[in-house]
């Protein structure tokens, strides 16, 4: 791996440097991966004083710490700095495809009828079926499977083992990771002489602009129309979206997610990580959800919903204050009855010795 000195460094990145300039640096970590001779980051004073405690030559911060005896490269943002800083040892990571000639694998199988813009890398054993149109600077990984009708639109990257069934259509600059599946049968059967008959699958998946589908996820075709996913929203791993829902834009979905049928969401609104909704719900805008929360009604705007079954954050907090007095509440309530036991004895005994008397 090459050698720069800090200086060099910032140079590139348009830092100024406290402390020797000339140190040689030849990687960039974070501090918990540091090793002798990179450069490390630190988005606090108190990272930076961690940061002399790591085998680090040197540390990116935004402002000078005097408590850190390492070399420090100060910039105005610490994270696009270090990017750079990680793609100059390690150029590999992001490969510029953009004056690519078009590249089609010699083991990629692709229909006469599909259009293939220009700039576009198929790799080998990709499936492609019939009429389709894939856009200009688009990536197909190894292994890919696009069936009949589907529309990828313009530098789109689709990687290994992703199957994307007829008809669905994909927007620009979108990101699916390996063996995603979109446009897969709904879950939707109806009773028919003792037997479970599908239901109609006559939909599609639709995917606007700029959305990124996490590795195994799985987004079911619509039973008419669109299952359809917002501009800029982004999906976690092993996700799975039923058919019919409509997410809105710029949603963040975590991983494990499961979203029953005809659910709809608005714009920004936030899943954490196995989050469950039940079919036919609406979640508006900028609502959250919390992690492993089971949804089962519909989530006004802005609204934080945490538990399950899932409520407004505000009565869950006040459920659980009051559950973490249970034990104590217990003792006391032991401690009731057993007066109460006492009382009755005594009120017992008063009355027989009033008898006796009579």
């Amino acid at each position: 791996m090459p050698s720069f000195s800090l200086q060099s460094l910032a140079s590139i990145v348009g830092g100024t440097v406290v402390g020797d300039s000339s140190v040689q640096i030849n990687n960039a970590l974070p501090q918990r991966d540091a090793v002798a001779g990179c450069v490390t980051l630190a988005d606090s004073s108190q990272q930076a004083v961690k940061a002399q405690h790591t085998p680090a030559a040197a540390v990116v911060v935004a402002e000078a710490c005097n408590d850190c005896s390492l070399p420090q490269l100060i910039v105005s943002d610490i994270h696009a700095a270090f990017i750079k800083l990680v793609l100059v040892f390690r150029p590999h990571v992001v490969v510029d495809r953009s004056n690519d000639p078009t590249r089609i694998s010699e083991t990629a199988v692709v229909d006469p009828s599909t259009q293939i813009g220009s700039g576009v890398q198929i790799g080998a054993r990709v499936m492609i079926g019939a009429n389709c149109t894939i856009g200009e600077r688009t990536v197909l990984h190894p292994g890919v499977t696009i069936m009949d009708h589907c529309q990828i639109g313009d530098d789109c990257e689709i990687y290994p083992g992703c199957v994307l069934y007829p008809d669905t259509k994909v927007g620009s600059r979108v990101l699916i990771h390996a063996n995603a599946v979109l446009g897969a049968f709904g879950f939707g059967y109806r009773p028919q002489n003792g037997k479970h008959v599908r239901t109609a699958q006559l939909g599609w998946v639709e995917l606007h602009d700029d959305v990124e589908i996490g590795a195994a996820t799985t987004i079911d075709r619509g039973t008419y129309g669109a299952t359809r996913i917002g501009q800029g929203t982004k999906i976690d791993n092993h996700v799975q979206i039923g058919h019919n829902c409509h997410i809105g834009a710029h949603n963040l979905i975590c991983a494990l997610v499961g979203i029953a049928g005809s659910c709809t969401t608005g714009d920004y609104v936030v899943m954490a990580g196995q989050v469950g909704l039940a079919d036919h719900l609406h979640v508006a805008d900028r609502a959250m959800i919390g992690a492993q929360a089971g949804l089962m009604n519909n989530v006004g705007e802005g609204e934080v919903m945490l538990g399950t079954p899932a409520m407004p954050r505000r009565q869950k907090f006040v459920e659980l204050a009051h559950l973490s007095k249970l034990p104590e509440m217990r003792k006391e309530f032991a401690g009731l009855i057993k007066r109460v036991e006492q009382l009755e004895s005594q009120s017992n005994t008063s009355t027989i010795q009033e008898r006796e008397a009579a």
